[in-house]
């Protein structure tokens, strides 16, 4: 007998924590950001670079992306099992849908780790 420990299934408290989770890193991102622009009287290219050429702020942003992938990722599940009663429309929007939330964590890993 297969127990909820051994399955690959979501259960609603898995997706409750990660929500939570993901939700404090990107708070955490934005208002750190929000001081950054607050307390920076004018923001030049150089300034911006050197913002992101750091190691910490690099895994930070990085941290907030994935963060950002997998907020949307559970939010548009419950969305599409919610609305969309079509089977095959359903898991053809989530594949589209997450495929362009991956794409945008990789363009932002590129982008990123180019600074």
């Amino acid at each position: 007998m297969i127990t909820n420990q051994a399955s690959f299934k979501r259960d609603g408290v898995q997706d409750y924590v990660s929500l939570r989770t993901t939700a404090l890193i990107i708070t955490a991102f934005a208002l750190y950001m929000l001081w950054f622009f607050v307390s920076t009287p004018t923001v030049t290219y150089e300034i911006w670079r050197d913002l992101f050429s750091g190691l910490g702020m690099k895994v930070f942003t990085l941290a907030t992306l994935i963060s950002i992938m997998i907020h949307v990722r559970i939010g548009l599940w419950q969305v599409l099992t919610d609305y969309v009663k079509a089977t095959g429309l359903r898991a053809a929007l989530q594949f589209i849908l997450n495929l362009m939330a991956f794409a945008y964590v990789a363009v932002g890993l590129f982008v990123l780790w180019g600074v």
